[in-house]
């Protein structure tokens, strides 16, 4: 039988790279975006495309009624994509903007996971993915609100690793910089929340600015969506899936250096790798 995967946040990136390779293999690709604008693209493409705000409960409720209701109930694997990076000192974020930032990263994945948990219980088998990031077991300056969430997404996944039936196996993709319109993303968020120009920090959010329209790759070691795609695929297709997929030389590196330097010793790599808080 053709194998069948919902993937949540598909506008662009590494989602909208997903789709279209695992299409490319024979998948039977649901591909979601929130806007009616890019699901209209993802079916220009060729897509079955849905749409979901992974924001709105009613929304995610409609949307896997539909895969449901296209596939007889069945659903082999999700791979919860969607979200977004709140820039921002974590002194100069407000309730509001945490609340929005983990309802989109977290909340969202869960409710969309939850959903789909009973499907694979009774078929008996499943793929869960959820793109974390190498700040989902590190954290930068001014990443805060990110980190939170990508750090509660890996005890997340960690927990359910523990609760499901071995026949459903749950990875976690976890980039580090990747080309894709992230950084787009960020900027009407940052200056929705973040009141920059009075802020203490405003030195370095002016190097932030910045860097957030600085054309092409931002960052070191920069790679295609592509090598994220890569890793998704073996989460999805290898017998024994592994629990991690680190990608790009940032999060490989980091992940090994947690666990060789102590605490005030990776202080100093994070701080030196912020740029003193202007990257």
């Amino acid at each position: 039988m053709v194998r069948t995967i919902l993937i949540s946040g598909c506008s662009s990136g590494i989602g909208l790279e997903t789709a279209r390779h695992l299409a490319r293999r024979g998948w039977r690709v649901f591909a979601t975006a929130r806007s009616v604008f890019d699901v209209e693209n993802l079916a220009k493409e060729g897509l079955e495309s849905l749409q979901m705000d992974v924001d709105d409960s009613a929304s995610i409720d409609l949307c896997v009624d539909e895969v449901l209701d296209r596939t007889g109930g069945r659903l082999d694997a999700v791979f919860s994509n969607a979200g977004y990076g709140q820039v921002g000192a974590v002194e100069d974020l407000t309730r509001e903007a945490i609340r929005a930032q983990m309802e989109t990263n977290l909340y969202g994945s869960l409710e969309l996971i939850n959903r789909i948990i009973p499907i694979m219980r009774r078929q008996g088998h499943g793929r869960i993915l959820f793109n974390s990031s190498v700040l989902g077991y590190s954290t930068l300056p001014f990443r805060g609100a990110y980190s939170m969430s990508k750090w509660s997404i890996e005890a997340l996944a960690s927990t359910l690793r523990l609760e499901l039936p071995r026949s459903i196996h749950v990875s976690l993709i976890e980039p580090g910089p990747i080309t894709s319109q992230f950084r787009d993303n960020c900027k009407p968020h940052f200056l929705k929340h973040i009141d920059w120009q009075n802020s203490l920090h405003r030195t370095q959010y002016e190097g932030q600015m910045a860097r957030l329209d600085k054309p092409g790759p931002a960052a070191p070691f920069t790679l295609p969506a592509s090598a994220v795609v890569e890793k998704v695929v073996h989460a999805l297709e290898a017998s024994k899936p592994r629990a991690r997929y680190q990608v790009t030389v940032p999060a490989i590196l980091f992940w090994w250096l947690r666990r060789l330097l102590p605490t005030s010793g990776m202080d100093w790599v994070l701080k030196k790798a912020s740029g003193g808080g202007k990257r």
